[in-house]
């Protein structure tokens, strides 16, 4: 932990160290008047990661994903979210990670990536730091199955929606997944600005 002009810590306790780590920290923070204010914020943080939408030019279509997710479950949602491929980085480059996930959950490789950005999807509450990319596939790109890692509880629907099938399905709720709908926006924000001359 590193005080700043702005952050000094006092003190930090590791509530929880599983699939990552919860840890809460009492800290006193500097505003904007000069004033120090003693705060206690928890942050969990399970690493970085990255996610990835490929778009197909013959069949206009997105390659997509559909798993169970617990905590949406929890939430009293449609467990069943639709998604970019993703994944967690473990040490390794995200474009590197990237084509090992798209292998493992759709079965598609590809050669060309993107970087788009990176974003911070909930930094009020998670460290993490998501880096964003776009690609083109075929169909001939596949090259395996895809559906995910059995042992690590992963069981994943591969999904071809035409781009503007998927455009509507987030107005309508059926994709309601953050990453999702903003590489979903870039790639229809694009796709219009390459037309509009």
């Amino acid at each position: 932990m590193k005080n700043t002009e702005y952050l000094r810590f006092i003190d930090k306790e590791v509530l929880s160290e599983n699939w990552g780590r919860l840890t809460r920290y009492r800290l006193e923070y500097r505003r904007r008047d000069g004033s120090w204010q003693e705060l206690s914020r928890e942050s969990y943080d399970h690493g970085n990661a990255v996610t990835c939408l490929l778009f197909d030019p013959e069949t206009k279509c997105v390659l997509l994903t559909r798993q169970f997710r617990l905590p949406v479950h929890l939430n009293g949602k449609d467990p069943f979210l639709i998604e970019s491929p993703a994944g967690l980085l473990e040490g390794a480059h995200p474009e590197d990670r990237m084509r090992a996930e798209l292998i493992e959950e759709t079965g598609y490789e590809v050669s060309e990536l993107e970087h788009l950005f990176d974003v911070h999807m909930s930094p009020g509450s998670v460290t993490e730091c998501l880096s964003f990319y776009s690609g083109t596939y075929h169909l001939n790109n596949k090259v395996g199955d895809g559906g995910g890692v059995e042992h690590e509880g992963e069981d994943i629907e591969v999904m071809h929606v035409p781009l503007q099938k998927a455009l509507g399905m987030i107005r309508t709720g059926e994709i309601c997944d953050a990453k999702t709908i903003l590489l979903l926006q870039n790639l229809a924000l694009r796709d219009y600005a390459s037309h509009d001359g």
